[in-house]
């Protein structure tokens, strides 16, 4: 059979095929289809060869990941591993065939990024032997009655007072609470402008409470008086009044001090929401007694002392303290108003989600606590036990510093659950020097402590209370005496140190100062005699001190590498460097 000669080859197989199959039937007609104009073919472009890779920018972006790295770390508190992904940062650069100073790239990169890293040292050697302070937050009563002193709360409207009139018919408290517009007021005050005070508050006392009204409970005080702190600190165990009250139930120290709690340099219980809160209950039985079982005279008290409630009692001849507190004449307006503010925290407290409040959900703070055999960092403490600086800082609050207290045997420390017996097997492994960064100073035969105060420039009352000395405390020639805070290195170069660690990190500068500073140049340099220690080694101080091992084998004629502790080298120092030690 003849194919039309317009069908593709492909086509005509097609159709033969399906001639068969079909037996004898005729073909079917196909219409011719008019061919369409074939479009011109483009040539295809082969994709851009990939740029080759930027050897520089890769080194860079290493080395930039390794820093950042290493600030998170830092950030936790972690200041070894901070110091291993430091040190990877430069090293990479610096063991680079490119060296780290020959391209302009690198040289801008790693000068700023020593200087990053210098930044964050002299941070570290700021708290570095754990003695600065931590800092305190505000109490929010400051602010509060501050607020209400110099503005009088509304009135409120007749729904709110219908609901607090249900609420408290319906509600069993267990310390009485009048209707009367001055509480009332304060209700109308807490669900508006104050909203987020009282919130807050309630939110982070939720975690608290248990052992609050577990205490007062052991005591037999009413629980309603669990939530004073609500109005006194909103819960917050590191809350510092202008007036220098402090904690949970904002104590003054020597009301602390008469109610069991313990002060000194390194630890402030008032801020143990624990102890504070024991502390707590038996002040306030104290003030309740003295009033003769009226908790409103007991709670004017608390705020404005009970001499000064005493003696208005006696000016006024009044025994009530709403009909005392009614006029101007008898006691502070913050005390005034401070009863009242009480009572509608704990109105809305007792009922939150009446007054539109959200309840929260909260577990009760858990803990381990393992005895501490010596004196530790903090930061240890978070590196070995997988937490923050923060998280322990937030179970230990009692803790003024970043240490535990250097002379309390087997202080107990508190700790995650469930890493007590991680932390109990690094203690048994660790050295001394592990544990602490703490500098000492080796009394010399005639000092004192006003003359060693001024020589390492440290408050003669800080160097007498870190050593639990008092400030009139004799010392002796080979006592070893706890400095204070962290002091550069320059400074621990005249210091016999029994115990001695290097720096959390030290940024290397050996590369640049090699480069930029002659070892014959010495106008901005100082001369230092640094005694070499247990673990010293050449590089090592050439790090601590800024410099190059040349530099000081240059300074000492020294032929070889070889130093052995007792060693006197001498250092021509950068004099900046004592600035660390201001």
């Amino acid at each position: 059979m003849k194919h039309a000669s317009w069908l593709p080859r492909a086509a005509t197989v097609s159709l033969a095929v399906l001639a068969f199959g079909c037996g004898g039937h005729p073909r079917p007609q196909v219409p011719k289809v008019a061919a369409l104009p074939s479009a011109p073919v483009k040539a295809v472009q082969p994709p851009p060869a990939p740029e080759p890779p930027d050897p520089v920018a890769e080194l860079v972006k290493t080395s930039e990941e390794h820093f950042n790295k290493g600030r998170q770390q830092f950030d936790l508190g972690h200041l070894d591993q901070a110091k291993v992904e430091f040190n990877r940062s430069l090293g990479v650069l610096l063991e680079s065939s490119y060296g780290a100073r020959a391209d302009s790239r690198l040289r801008q990169h790693f000068d700023r990024l020593v200087d990053r890293i210098s930044a964050l040292e002299m941070a570290a050697l700021a708290e570095g032997d754990g003695f600065t302070e931590k800092k305190y937050e505000p109490a929010s009563i400051d602010e509060l009655l501050a607020m209400t002193t110099f503005e009088r709360p509304a009135p409120p409207g007749p729904e709110l007072q219908q609901t607090v009139q249900d609420d408290l018919k319906s509600t069993d408290h267990d310390i009485p609470i009048p209707f009367n517009q001055r509480v009332l007021s304060y209700v109308d005050l807490f669900q508006g402008r104050l909203r987020d005070y009282l919130q807050d508050g309630i939110e982070r006392g939720a975690k608290y409470l248990p052992m609050i009204q577990s205490v007062f409970r052991a005591e037999g005080l009413p629980l309603d008086l669990a939530y004073v702190p609500l109005i006194e600190s909103a819960f917050k165990p590191n809350a510092l009044s202008r007036a220098k009250a402090k904690g949970v139930w904002q104590f003054m120290k020597g009301t602390a001090l008469e109610n069991g709690l313990h002060h000194d340099w390194y630890i402030d219980e008032r801020s143990d929401p624990e102890k504070a809160t024991v502390a707590a209950a038996k002040y306030l039985k104290t003030l309740v007694n003295l009033f003769g079982g009226d908790w409103h005279l007991a709670l004017a008290s608390y705020n404005g002392g009970p001499g000064r409630v005493q003696r208005a009692l006696k000016r006024s001849g009044l025994g009530d303290f709403w009909r005392m507190s009614s006029t101007t004449r008898y006691l502070p307006r913050e005390t005034r108003e401070y009863v009242p503010m009480i009572l509608a925290a704990i109105i809305i407290a007792k009922n939150p989600l009446q007054y539109g409040f959200q309840v929260p959900v909260a577990e009760p703070v858990a803990y381990d606590k393992v005895e501490m055999p010596r004196a530790i960092d903090l930061r240890r403490v978070a590196e070995w036990t997988g937490a923050s600086i923060d998280e322990i800082q937030a179970l230990n609050p009692e803790l003024r510093r970043w240490t535990t207290p250097v002379k309390y045997p087997n202080y107990s420390l508190k700790v995650p659950l469930g890493t007590a017996e991680v932390l109990r097997a690094k203690l048994a492994q660790a050295s001394a020097s592990d544990l602490a960064s703490f500098k000492w100073h080796t009394v010399r035969k005639g000092e004192s402590l006003a003359t060693v105060a001024r020589k390492l420039r440290v408050r003669r009352v800080d160097l007498a209370e870190a050593n639990n000395l008092s400030v009139r405390s004799r010392i002796r020639a080979g006592q070893a005496l706890i400095i204070p805070r962290a002091p550069s290195a320059v400074l621990a170069a005249h210091l016999d140190n029994p115990a001695p660690k290097p720096e959390p990190f030290a940024a290397s500068r050996c590369v640049a100062a090699a480069a930029d500073t002659p070892a014959g140049d010495r106008s901005e340099l100082a001369r230092l005699v640094y005694r070499v220690k247990s673990g010293d080694t050449l590089f090592a101080i050439a790090r601590v001190f800024k410099t190059t091992v040349a530099h000081i084998k240059s300074w000492n004629r020294l032929r070889g590498s070889r130093i052995n502790p007792g060693d006197r080298l001498t250092i021509f120092a950068s004099r900046r460097l004592g600035s660390l030690s201001q």
